[in-house]
């Protein structure tokens, strides 16, 4: 059996409820990697994420536990809506959904992109987030065309705070159209966050921006557990005015 390399960082114990490592002493390089083993059980997920952790691995490796130095976040009115997709939602080019097509956005959001080869989203994170949605932390905003899927975004919902995990178009700007529609769904109902995790170009163009560790943590303590909408309401037409 081929022998892992080994990892200078604490390993999780067994059980579910066993307590993650303090979020500041994750390494500087690989930036933010705090700890490794454990499982993807629904109740260490939901700890990890209350605690700004979260996890990444591929396939060959155990499970890693990451909190970087520096987080991705967009903050719902600051979400850039640039000229061209405010007119693709003007002309209602796309209807928005909630929580109809999780499994088909997670599948959509594995398939590999460009040049990539593989996928972070591995089986065992897959299965993981769809018992997650099941106990109704879990959630997908989804875009159609007509009756095809042609986008979507999924993550985690608690308190005031949406972490989100990945996103994916099948039809141009249908995964920008669906960020900014959560943003605002998000602004309109008082939620304070959205967790991005990891800056990219796409989600910069969009608004995100780079927070200090710290920040971030404090953010999370006051806005994470703090009562707000249950978020499938979010979607929820607004009511029609009653003479």
């Amino acid at each position: 059996m081929q022998k892992r390399p080994a990892l200078m960082i604490p390993q999780l114990g067994e059980s579910a409820d066993a307590p993650f490592p303090d979020p500041e002493s994750a390494l500087r390089y690989p930036d933010g990697l705090l700890a490794w083993g454990g499982d993807l059980d629904p109740q260490r997920l939901r700890a990890a994420y209350h605690q700004g952790i979260f996890p990444w691995y591929c396939e060959d490796q155990p499970i890693l536990w990451w909190c970087p130095a520096r987080r991705a976040v967009l903050f719902p009115d600051a979400v850039h809506v640039s000229r061209r997709l405010a007119r693709v939602l003007r002309q209602g080019r796309f209807r928005f959904t909630v929580n109809r097509a999780f499994e088909a956005v997670i599948t959509g959001c594995a398939q590999p992109r460009g040049a990539q080869e593989g996928t972070w989203i591995t089986a065992d994170m897959h299965h993981a987030y769809l018992r997650l949605h099941r106990a109704g932390l879990a959630h997908s905003v989804e875009a159609w065309q007509g009756e095809r899927l042609a986008g979507g975004l999924y993550g985690i919902s608690m308190g005031g705070v949406f972490f989100g995990e990945s996103m994916f178009s099948a039809r141009r700007d249908a995964s920008k159209a669906v960020l900014v529609t959560l943003c605002q769904h998000m602004l309109r109902n008082g939620y304070a966050l959205l967790d991005c995790q990891i800056s990219n170009p796409h989600l910069a163009a969009m608004g995100a921006v780079e927070i200090a560790r710290p920040r971030f943590l404090r953010l999370l303590r006051k806005h994470a557990d703090r009562p707000a909408p249950s978020f499938p309401s979010l979607f929820a037409p607004e009511p029609s005015a009653v003479d």
